[in-house]
């Protein structure tokens, strides 16, 4: 009997042991969660990198082929109208030209020579000493001396163009924004060797993508943030759209005019084209609030309690630091702006904002 009741009160008296060095469980560490409010509407817009370029952007070129002999500018050098810019070998337009003003000279004593029998040959007919066929012959003759002069002058004019031609002029004043030509070079005529931006108007050059393409027209209004005046933005336009992708980036060009003068665009300076679209949403939240699993869109919520809730969203275009929502959430929501990937539905935080600055989160359920 003894036996068995010391078998009994063994593990009795074991259990108790074990309870006594166990210590009591610690409380669950509640872990700061920085939150932020979806931002209202007019912050959501695409955002498109772009470039400041001169509406009027002409492609120079030689009217003839042959060898530049002089480059005369600059890219990025300012010129003026009329202003020579590059120049080709006149050696051979020269040679051209002087054999043109000898055949003009020949046609000229030409003509000269058969007025002469004409005028003879008048004379006799009038003494009737000779047959009016002879007469006639001597007028032929005459008439193309008349006609092969014309020849001779226009083909010396051509010439004189020609040899004016050798000299590359600015069709008016602005910027060499390129140049594609060295002294040296053999050049066809139409090919080009300099791009000219034009003053006047300036405007911002965008590339569209594929996907985005339908959403654009001519006309809709834009904003435009040069990097040289950040935080302003001016008021643009789509001026123009391709109609054709390039073939390479698969993107659609497309121009944006500003609709003031006064905007302080210097060419080759970077811009930002914020363009809003009609239906857009109402509210966005930052990239690293958002979470997918299995290809659905959430963010977590925080209530009242200070507990996470998963909320599932419908999302929008991506931007560079934002992304609209669609669906799912409220101006008055508050959700964790990072590092939702380590959280759990209702485990409690401590809501702060960036300021690390404890948030109330006031009418929260």
């Amino acid at each position: 009997m003894l036996h068995r009741a010391l078998s009994l009160a063994l593990p009795v008296v074991l259990l108790m042991l074990t309870a006594c060095n166990q210590e009591p469980a610690s409380p669950a560490v509640v872990r700061p969660a920085l939150v932020v409010q979806p931002q209202p509407a007019e912050a959501v817009a695409d955002t498109y990198p772009g470039e400041v370029r001169a509406r009027l952007e002409p492609e120079l070129a030689f009217r003839i082929g042959g060898k530049v002999s002089k480059r005369l500018v600059e890219e990025g050098q300012r010129v003026k109208l009329n202003q020579p810019l590059a120049e080709l070998d006149p050696q051979d337009v020269r040679l051209q030209l002087e054999a043109n003003r000898a055949q003009l000279a020949g046609a000229e004593a030409n003509l000269a020579l058969v007025r002469t029998e004409r005028d003879r040959y008048q004379k006799l007919l009038d003494k009737q000493m000779i047959s009016h066929s002879q007469y006639d012959n001597a007028e032929n003759l005459y008439r193309a001396g008349i006609a092969r002069l014309k020849q001779a002058k226009a083909e010396f004019d051509v010439a004189g163009n020609q040899a004016d031609y050798a000299v590359l002029r600015a069709p008016q004043a602005g910027v060499i924004a390129r140049r594609q030509v060295e002294v040296g070079q053999v050049v066809a005529a139409g090919q080009t060797v300099f791009t000219l931006a034009a003053d006047g108007e300036r405007e911002v050059a965008i590339a569209v993508p594929e996907q985005q393409y339908a959403r654009f027209a001519v006309g809709q209004p834009v904003t435009v943030e040069l990097w040289s005046h950040p935080g302003q933005r001016f008021e643009g336009r789509i001026r123009e759209l391709s109609p054709a992708a390039d073939p390479r980036s698969r993107t659609y060009a497309a121009r944006v005019a500003f609709t003031s003068a006064d905007v302080p665009a210097t060419l080759g300076q970077s811009a930002r084209v914020f363009i809003a679209h009609p239906g857009q949403a109402a509210l966005s939240v930052p990239l690293s609030a958002v979470t997918a699993e299995a290809g659905q869109a959430y963010v977590w919520r925080v209530t009242g309690e200070h507990r996470v809730q998963r909320v599932t969203v419908q999302l929008g275009a991506y931007g560079t630091d934002s992304v609209p929502v669609l669906a799912g959430l409220t101006a008055d929501d508050w959700v964790v702006a990072a590092g939702g990937h380590v959280l759990r539905e209702g485990q409690q935080v401590r809501p702060v904002d960036r300021a690390n600055r404890a948030v109330a989160l006031t009418g929260k359920e």
